[in-house]
């Protein structure tokens, strides 16, 4: 146990950090972590002898984030307020000397093409290592 804690406790500003790059909530973000480090206390003995313990904890963090997208429970709820918030007002005409915002940005973007962002250009990982935690071609992730 005290492996998978200090390994835990060194990485967890790493992991929410995407975790809430993945899924554009800080909340949701710390839940998704919890459930991944849940699952590798339970995986423990099989995941501290991974090649890359990182590469296998952000795949099993990729992978829950982008299989909650698509679970029907998610799709089902709504807060009150999402159905009867009224429609935003259309934004002004775009000024370029206002900043981009990032997050909100990669927000709107659909899981995997989520993924493919944080994993490629947040986290420096390789085409191949992208493709291999997307589970796709080495062509998918250059495409996106």
């Amino acid at each position: 146990m005290n492996d998978l804690a200090s390994y835990a406790e060194g990485r967890i500003p790493v992991l929410r950090r995407n975790a809430y790059l993945l899924c554009g909530d800080w909340d949701r973000g710390d839940d998704l972590v919890q459930k991944v480090l849940t699952e590798l206390f339970s995986r423990w003995a099989q995941a501290r002898r991974a090649d890359n313990l990182d590469a296998y904890v952000h795949t099993m963090l990729v992978r829950r984030a982008i299989d909650e997208k698509r679970s029907w429970w998610r799709r089902k709820v709504w807060l009150a307020d999402e159905r009867t918030a009224p429609e935003p007002a259309a934004p002004p005409d775009p000024d370029p000397t206002v900043r981009i915002d990032l997050a909100a940005v990669i927000a709107e973007l659909p899981p995997r093409q989520r993924a493919v962002i944080v994993l490629r250009y947040l986290q420096d990982f390789s085409v191949e290592d992208t493709a291999t935690v997307l589970r796709c071609s080495t062509g998918t992730p250059m495409g996106r």
